[in-house]
Formats: structure tokens, sequence, C-alpha cells
């Protein structure tokens, strides 16, 4: 008896190690990716590409990218698709410093978070996991409610707030999109599976989330 009880108080202080181990990795990876000096070139080659730009609009493009990888955190090993163009532009420049990406790759992810271009987003499947995964953990770090956002989170808002002339714009009043933009208002629920300018604003949500 005493020996079960000690094997059984033995296990319960391994799976607590555990979690608290997992606890400060989670608490350091958001931490690094919050307080990350990404190379200022990343921000000089964006305006390049967008002349237009102001540097405050830079200064927020930057932390769109941030945001990006706070999702990707939140992810784990789910795919997540490139939500904006701009922040896109942004990523791949920070790929191009190959070992200071890869350094904050392994310190961030774990791993090596390979670079999937946003101009993928305009195929007809663009409304799949990945899309679902940034909008569900989009709306988790500012506090909206997946289902029933009554706003844009920065990742979908970014290419319209900024007017990027090739970027991604997305709508949450869905019956106004117009050709251009995305319907955005359904991506957190399965009553809509076709690509996103085919769905209504009245799409019912109590399917649940088929993001997983």
């Amino acid at each position: 008896m005493l020996h079960f009880i000690y094997f059984l108080l033995l296990g319960a202080g391994v799976i607590l190690g555990y979690k608290i181990y997992a606890l400060n990795k989670k608490s350091k990876r958001l931490t690094l990716i919050e307080q990350y000096s990404f190379p200022l070139s990343i921000s000089t080659k964006v305006g390049e590409q967008y002349p237009q730009l102001s540097q405050s609009d830079l200064r927020l493009v930057i932390k769109g990218l941030r945001e990006y990888f706070h999702v990707c955190n939140l992810a784990g090993r789910k795919p997540v698709s490139m939500p904006s163009q701009v922040i896109d532009v942004a990523w791949h420049e920070f790929i191009l410093f190959t070992r200071q990406y890869d350094q904050f790759c392994s310190k961030a992810f774990g791993r090596f978070l390979h670079h999937t271009p946003a101009e993928a987003m305009k195929s007809p499947t663009m409304a799949q996991k990945g899309i679902k995964t940034a909008w569900r953990f989009a709306c988790q770090r500012e506090g909206l409610p997946p289902k029933q956002a009554s706003r844009l989170p920065l990742l979908f808002a970014i290419d319209a707030k900024l007017n990027i002339r090739d970027g991604f714009h997305y709508r949450l009043n869905c019956k106004h999109q117009g050709k251009e933009a995305y319907c955005a208002s359904h991506i957190g629920c399965s009553g809509c599976s076709g690509g996103f300018s085919a769905c209504s604003s009245d799409v019912s949500c109590s399917g649940g989330c088929s993001g997983d």
C-alpha cells in the first residue's frame, strides 16, 4: 500500500513538474516575441515597396509581424495562413537574415517556421484550416469572440487600414464586401465552406468552429 502511494505521489510530482516546465517555456516564448528587436531593414524594405506608408504605418506593420508570430506560437504545430500582404513582405525580409531568423524560430517556436506566401490565399481554397486558425488566435489575442467579432483583428484589418494596393481586404458585413474584399464574419464558424465572397453575414455559427 505504501509503495502504491509512493508511486502515485511520484507520478503526480512528475506531471506537476512537466506542467510547470511547459508554462515557463510558454511564458519565455511569449516574452521573447514581445520584446524581440527586428532588423531595421525590415521597415526599410516595406517602405520601399509601399512608399505611401509613414513611419507610424511602418511601426504598425512591425506590430503586425509580432502579432503573427504570437499567433503561430499559440497555434503550435497547426498551420497558420498569412492574412496580410504587407506583413508577409515584412516576414519575407526577416527570413533573409538567415541565421538570425533561424535562432529566433528556435527560441520562439522550438522549430523553424517555414514561409508560406500570402499569395497562396488567392486560390479558391483560401477558407481552409490555416486561415481559420489565424482568425481564431488573432481574435483570442485581442479579446474578441471568433464567432461574433465586433471588429477585425489587426492581422485581418491592416491591409485595408494602410490601403495596401495588392493587399487582402476583409469586411465583417459580407453583404457589402465588394469584389475586392473577403468576407470575414464566418471564418470562425462552420456554416460556410466555400470562398469568402460566397458567404453572407447572416451565416449561423451554431455549427461550431471547424478550424481544428
